[in-house]
């Protein structure tokens, strides 16, 4: 009975045990269900639906991959608002992140009267300092604001094709912006005139390196006209300009509406420039054209602020008076019209009309006859065309007359500064008006001679003009490419290559003609940018060889300024031993290596300073920070020369002095002769060597 008790309550026991442990298993269910619940409600209203919730026990484990780290501790934070931190387990990833992208390298260089500025992100491996070196030889001040900020990712393609060549068209561009990116260059400046603009456009298109994208906007001022001329006629051939000038594209259409509506048919040019005399201008220039086609013939010519109309022979006189009547009224207060009616003349009692005609004929000869008022015009007249035309084209045969006009002289000397403006043509001078007809080269002709007259006769003055502009034929570009004269050099000195005296820069009397000929080459390339290279063999001392290549590079730019070839882009460069093209142990090769190259400065080399032979004094003097002192030709060769000798004086001692020091001649290997800190001594050279490096 005893034992039967005792296992009972053992029974119970053990049934209470796993009572509790089912109701604890359910209480831990319940709660992790519950905990996980929570949170993943929690992390759906905040959209971090990416991440997975895990409840064990009363750890919160938390899984997932996050877009970044940002996200996956923001998540982390959000979670520890209901849940103790300490319990959370964080299992989350973080997805991977793509390389970083390397940044658009851009420089933007602006130059102006106060200096230039660059800014912009350049690769870390440019030269800053070298680039520096350049900017400041391009201001005459130095003024060079550096702002520039490097990145050290690889340097895209394009880059320096692109960075030296916006440093070559800095130089050329006073006032500009220059914006680079690799491969592409933009270019906006400002030129002195039209003329230049072009110069400049093909200029820089010429010195593009290929394959670079270049945008150019060089814009020219407006020209200043004066006087502000227009001139508008109505004959039997038509309504036409002879001039006409518009301070605007809006007044420029005003003028050309009026001039159509009077009858012009073909298209006219009407220079838009400063010195309107007038806001009105446009005004009063379409109220005089309107005025003149009521008339239906002759001329209206404006002068700055004067407006001469003159009527064609035959013009009804009360039509004549009311349309001036009009225009008068309509002018704009500024403008003083003045109005002529040709009358008819009364032929008889006439002793010959008073004339003065000027020819000019297509081989330009000149030839004055009619009318002058007295001998000292005569004169006046003889010297002033053969000034303009030459002395010996010049045929005088004109008539001293009284009773000329007052305004004779200023209207014959007009007419023949007119005349100078054709190629061939004439100029006929009387007492109402002035003619001038004939052939020019110049497409502006007309009005220019329009405007000239207009200025030398006064507003009441009349001419007429009857011009024919002749193109001249385009000009053949001879100049070959650059490529091309690299070639062309190298190609002469194949044949017979420059040679010096033996141990010397003085150029060998033999190779004269070769100069002649690269000199002959370099005339007809035009102004390239070039350097003369000079090169030795390894024979003596690194230093000497140095020095001497130098030198004779000095003494060919030397020889090439004597033939008038122009060198401003030309630089002498010595790079004694250090690119030998052939083997210096053999004797053909050390004569091979002997040598001078002629090679075009690429637009990067700016840039590319990494290794910088010895230079010309210019440039040294340039690195300094100070400008070489420019003085005349002859004064410049003669110091070059000095430094030439001075250079040859100092190979010659050391050759003496390695003679002393080497008393056993042996046959040596180059690597070892070269090496100053070898402990053997140095051999001495043969005496078949000691010629060559005479030779050297």
């Amino acid at each position: 009975m005893r034992l039967s008790s005792l296992f009972i309550s053992l029974i119970a026991l053990l049934l209470a045990a796993g009572l509790c442990l089912v109701a604890a298993s359910f209480a831990v269910t319940a709660v992790e269900t519950r905990t996980e619940i929570d949170v993943r409600e929690l992390l759906d209203k905040s959209d971090h639906t990416w991440a997975e919730v895990q409840a064990d026990g009363l750890k919160v484990i938390l899984s997932g991959t996050a877009p970044d780290e940002a996200v996956r501790f923001s998540v982390k934070s959000l979670i520890g608002g209901i849940i103790d931190a300490a319990r959370i387990i964080d299992a989350m990833q973080i997805k991977a992140q793509a390389d970083i992208v390397a940044p658009r390298f851009s420089v933007e260089v602006l130059r102006n009267d106060s200096g230039i500025s660059i800014i912009g992100l350049i690769p870390s491996t440019t030269d800053r300092l070298a680039l520096m070196k350049q900017l400041r030889r391009i201001d005459d001040d130095g003024q060079v604001s550096d702002l520039l900020q490097v990145a050290r990712y690889p340097v895209p393609r394009g880059w320096q094709d692109a960075m030296g060549f916006a440093v070559v068209a800095l130089d050329r561009l006073p006032r500009s912006k220059i914006s680079v990116t690799a491969g592409q260059v933009v270019i906006t400046a400002i030129s002195e005139s039209i003329e230049a603009k072009r110069r400049l456009e093909a200029e820089l298109t010429r010195a593009a390196p290929p394959g670079l994208r270049l945008a150019l906007d060089i814009s020219a001022p407006r020209p200043v006209i004066t006087p502000f001329t227009l001139r508008f006629l109505i004959d039997s051939n038509g309504a036409r300009f002879d001039a006409c000038s518009a301070d605007s594209v809006a007044t420029k259409a005003q003028i050309m509406l009026a001039a159509k509506q009077a009858g012009l048919e073909r298209a006219a040019e009407c220079t838009i420039g400063m010195g309107a005399p007038s806001p009105t201008w446009a005004r009063a220039a379409a109220l005089s054209i309107r005025a003149l086609a009521k008339i239906e013939a002759g001329t209206v010519t404006m002068s700055n602020a004067d407006i001469t109309l003159v009527a064609q022979d035959g013009t009804d006189v009360a039509r004549f008076d009311r349309v001036i009547g009009e225009l008068q009224t309509s002018l704009p207060p500024v403008f003083a019209l003045h109005a002529i009616l040709p009358q008819p003349v009364d032929e008889a009692g006439t002793t010959g009309p008073s004339e003065f005609t000027a020819t000019l004929s297509p081989e330009g000869l000149v030839q004055l006859r009619g009318r002058v008022s007295d001998a000292s015009l005569r004169d006046m007249t003889d010297a002033y065309a053969k000034a303009r035309f030459g002395s010996d084209m010049v045929y005088t045969a004109s008539r001293i007359v009284d009773g000329l006009p007052a305004n004779w002289p200023v209207r014959v000397l007009a007419g023949l500064e007119a005349l100078s403006y054709l190629v061939n043509g004439s100029v006929i001078v009387t007492a109402d008006t002035l003619v001038i007809s004939g052939i020019s080269e110049r497409e502006q002709a007309s009005s220019d001679i329009a405007t000239l007259l207009a200025a030398k006769l006064g507003g009441a003055g009349t001419f007429a003009l009857d011009i024919t502009y002749r193109k001249l034929p385009d000009p053949v570009d001879l100049t070959p490419a650059p490529d091309v004269c690299e070639a062309d050099l190298a190609a002469v000195q194949t044949d017979a290559k420059i040679s010096f005296e033996p141990g010397s820069a003085t150029i060998a009397a033999g190779a004269l003609d070769t100069m002649n000929a690269l000199a002959d080459i370099l005339n007809k390339c035009g102004e390239i940018r070039l350097e003369i290279q000079g090169h030795t063999d390894s024979q003596g001392r690194e230093g000497m060889n140095q020095s001497l290549s130098q030198a004779r590079a000095q003494s060919v730019l030397n020889e090439l300024r004597s033939r008038r070839v122009i060198t401003s882009t030309y630089v002498a460069v010595g790079y004694g031993e250090s690119t030998p093209i052939a083997d210096n142990g053999t004797e053909q090769g050390r004569e091979d290596n002997r040598r001078i190259e002629f090679r075009l400065i690429r637009p990067d080399l700016p840039l590319d300073m990494t290794a910088t032979p010895e230079a010309t004094p210019d440039s040294v003097a340039q690195e300094a920070g100070t400008e070489p002192e420019v003085t005349e030709d002859v004064a410049e060769e003669a110091t070059e020369q000095e430094t030439v000798e001075e250079v040859e004086e100092e190979a010659v001692e050391e050759t003496a002095v390695e003679s002393e020091e080497d008393p056993a001649p042996t046959e040596t290997d180059d690597t070892t002769s070269e090496d100053p800190e070898s402990d053997q001594p140095a051999p001495q050279q043969s005496d078949a060597e000691d010629a060559s490096n005479g030779q050297n």
